[in-house]
């Protein structure tokens, strides 16, 4: 049940915003092997007044903040950073240097879920240990 936010310069097709959403979506069904449906996204667009970034950085800078549950392996985080990568730049054609990946792992007790309850005291329906 990661929590993916995307922050991305203002100004981008429909067509675009939703290849970003769904690229990162499926990374993460791929590398975390987490289910299809479990799908919480966020897009924020701002100005480039708003957004600074190297010179090095062209107009489709993007930044992926994804927070998960805690305990995917090193493997799988690089196996996300490179399915990421690999699927913004097919489409929309991010090239891989404009695109910053952060991954936060808070405990699971430090989720509320399903009615309020801890996820640690909650069963997921997918292992996490991946």
């Amino acid at each position: 049940m990661p929590l993916v936010r995307m922050t991305i310069r203002s100004g981008k097709s429909a067509y675009y915003k939703k290849a970003l959403l769904d690229g990162v979506h499926n990374a993460l069904v791929r590398a975390f092997k987490i289910p299809e449906h479990d799908r919480f996204q966020i897009l924020h667009e701002l100005d480039a007044e708003h957004f600074e970034a190297p010179q090095a950085k062209t107009e489709n800078v993007t930044m992926v903040e994804i927070t998960a549950f805690k305990g995917r392996s090193s493997e799988a985080k690089k196996e996300l950073y490179r399915s990421i990568v690999e699927n913004l730049a097919e489409n929309p054609g991010i090239k891989g240097d404009d695109i910053m990946i952060i991954v936060h792992e808070p405990p699971l007790e430090n989720w509320g879920i399903r009615g309020g309850k801890p996820a640690s005291e909650v069963q997921l329906g997918f292992k996490v240990d991946v």
